[in-house]
């Protein structure tokens, strides 16, 4: 399959504005030092991956969104055309693997669901070669950092750890992005408090300590890619211009410029050159791409059945098509995909 590059219709005017953005954003990334380096692999990509027949995605509402997700494998697919992989997105919105809720969640109408009750299932069921774990968002609940929140995490990721390990498969962590308090400057509140119905202002150091213990643990063999603090060096870059500018305007989802950051970050780590022929930044100012556009009506569908196939304690979440159904459904998309050139 040659480049999907080259279906690419001109430009909007708003689109081109965006792309120069992201080039410049981007640019300016690659060119800050990097106070928790990632190791990147210069040949195509690492070899679990390469030799992977599934990749299972797990997260929180950040990678639910999907939108990183559809950019790594639109890029992986542009890259190295001949790998034969199946990505399933298993993101759940307001999900933690610390097990940890606040008071009065969703307005008291249900506690945040935890990682370990459905991942047995998830890892029984989809049987996946590689998973990739974004997680510590929702981790700290949105309170200041407190030695038995951090532990609840530290232990809920350890167990994550192990119980994919056990499995035979390879699991590679993501740190989680970045908190901005900026945007919502009026709603956060100071630390001293026993209750934070709104989010503690300074809740991003907490992420960065969690995003520093996850980094660490490379020295006990883990993968781990770090998108927090690429993500929080974007962010101070664009700022030294743009004294207001943020990639989530709720503090804690990021826009599709936040989405390719993170990105950036694994594609970079796995060998995937996302920079070259400005192939992210383009897929990024231009999501209507027919590649792109397949993989994200593909992961969606897919998405969907997987997640009530394996069952979870979100409420509110449509169910999917039955499994065999969508898998139909999702082989034809992939004759598509496959037929681009």
């Amino acid at each position: 399959m040659n480049t999907p590059l080259s279906r690419i219709p001109s430009l909007h005017p708003a689109a081109v504005h965006f792309l120069f953005f992201l080039v410049a954003t981007l640019a300016a990334l690659a060119a800050e030092p990097k106070p928790l380096p990632v190791a990147h692999h210069e040949r195509g990509l690492p070899a679990a991956l390469a030799a992977a027949k599934r990749v299972v995605f797990l997260g929180d509402s950040i990678t639910h969104a999907g939108t990183y997700v559809d950019f790594i494998e639109t890029v992986i697919r542009t890259r190295t055309p001949s790998w034969k992989g199946e990505i399933i997105d298993l993101g759940l919105s307001s999900e933690t693997v610390s097990g940890l809720s606040e008071l009065g969640h969703a307005s008291g109408k249900f506690p945040r669901p935890d990682l370990h009750e459905r991942l047995a299932r998830i890892l029984a069921r989809t049987k996946p070669d590689v998973v990739v774990a974004c997680y510590g968002m929702n981790d700290g609940i949105y309170f200041p950092l407190a030695e038995e929140r951090f532990a609840k995490f530290r232990d809920g990721m350890t167990r994550l750890h192990a119980a994919v390990v056990a499995t035979g498969a390879t699991i590679i962590h993501v740190t989680p992005p970045v908190f901005d308090p900026l945007p919502i400057a009026a709603k956060v509140l100071p630390a001293g408090r026993e209750s934070y119905p709104t989010p503690f202002g300074g809740y991003n150091e907490v992420l960065a300590r969690y995003s520093a213990w996850l980094v660490a643990q490379r020295a006990q063999g883990w993968d781990v890619i770090d998108a927090h603090n690429p993500m929080a060096a974007a962010i101070a870059h664009r700022r030294q211009t743009d004294p207001v500018f943020t990639f989530s305007k709720d503090g804690v989802h990021p826009d599709t410029a936040g989405h390719a950051v993170i990105a950036h970050a694994i594609l970079s780590a796995w060998g995937l050159q996302p920079d070259k022929n400005e192939l992210l930044v383009t897929l990024t100012a231009n999501p209507d791409t027919p590649l792109l556009q397949l993989i994200r009506e593909r992961r969606k569908l897919v998405m969907a059945a997987w997640l009530t196939a394996t069952g979870h304690q979100r409420p509110g979440v449509a169910a999917g098509l039955p499994l065999a159904e969508a898998e139909l459904k999702a082989a034809a998309i992939e004759t598509k995909i496959r037929e681009l050139k």
